[in-house]
């Protein structure tokens, strides 16, 4: 074998290990959304349990009724949970469509709400008017995933975690920004921050939950494989912000919908015996 292809050889090897690493990375994930998701399904289920037990007790219309909206409301959210986990465990192509990252977002949030509320992180989002982003909406909640949690895991007291969309006018792309009040990465660390294997955590914290050193590395490979860019600013003791620069879809192309299913709707007046 000539050194050409032996070369062409090994780089078909790290690109086969590289696929490799990265559905180990989502596997992880998903795992742990499995874990934090259970837990939310349990308080649902007792929310529904309870409200029938309600209905069936009471005669009244009023009563009923309210019974009736409650359990719509919890079926919704389990809906919604179901269909965003299901979104991330399906197998999808690389396909990229204009995508509603407004909505994206907020689907994101729907599967990480019961560990945020777990740990006290308070959401603040701003967000200006956007086009859609022209990617693939999988992949970008997988990014979005991993921003979050870190920034949970950056605030373990609790704190506030901002979010911000705005329009790049000056080069057709879309800027989000995931941002953090937490520890900080220190500057000796923050070069190697998308270094592959590279971790700042010392192991699981107290959900469980630690750091391969793979995630940010995903991250980035994703978004610039979507001809977008990404940037980290972080102080010690003051908070780390993640900005990503995403290309916008051309103003003609129909929205993707949402990666989630759309939430049962009450189509008819509830039975009020």
């Amino acid at each position: 074998m000539d050194g050409a292809s032996h070369e062409a050889n090994l780089q078909e090897q790290v690109d086969i290990l590289k696929q490799q690493l990265a559905q180990a990375q989502k596997l992880t994930a998903l795992g742990e959304l499995v874990s934090t998701t259970t837990h939310e399904f349990n308080n649902i289920l007792m929310t529904i349990i309870n409200y029938a037990k309600l209905g069936l007790r009471h005669r009244d219309n009023a009563t009923r009724e309210k019974a009736f909206d409650k359990i719509l409301a919890a079926s919704n959210r389990a809906a919604k949970i179901t269909n965003g986990v299901l979104g991330i465990a399906r197998n999808r192509s690389d396909e990229r469509e204009p995508v509603d990252l407004v909505q994206l977002l907020d689907d994101t949030l729907v599967l990480l709400e019961r560990e945020m509320n777990k740990y006290r992180i308070r959401i603040d989002k701003r967000f200006e008017p956007v086009p859609p982003a022209l990617v693939n909406g999988n992949q970008i909640q997988q990014v979005l995933l991993n921003l979050l949690i870190n920034a949970r895991q950056a605030m373990p007291n609790g704190g506030r975690l901002a979010l911000k969309l705005s329009p790049s006018a000056d080069d057709g792309m879309i800027e989000l920004v995931v941002r953090d009040y937490g520890s900080g990465i220190p500057a000796d660390k923050l070069p190697r921050i998308f270094d592959p294997f590279f971790s700042t955590k010392k192991g699981p914290d107290a959900s469980g939950k630690g750091g391969t050193g793979l995630g940010l590395s995903m991250c980035r490979d994703i978004i610039e494989s979507h001809h977008g860019r990404i940037r980290v600013d972080s102080s010690p003791g003051k908070g780390t912000a993640f900005t990503l620069k995403l290309p916008a879809a051309p103003q003609s192309a129909p929205i993707a919908p949402p990666i989630s299913a759309p939430a049962i709707s009450n189509t008819q007046t509830p039975v009020t015996g």
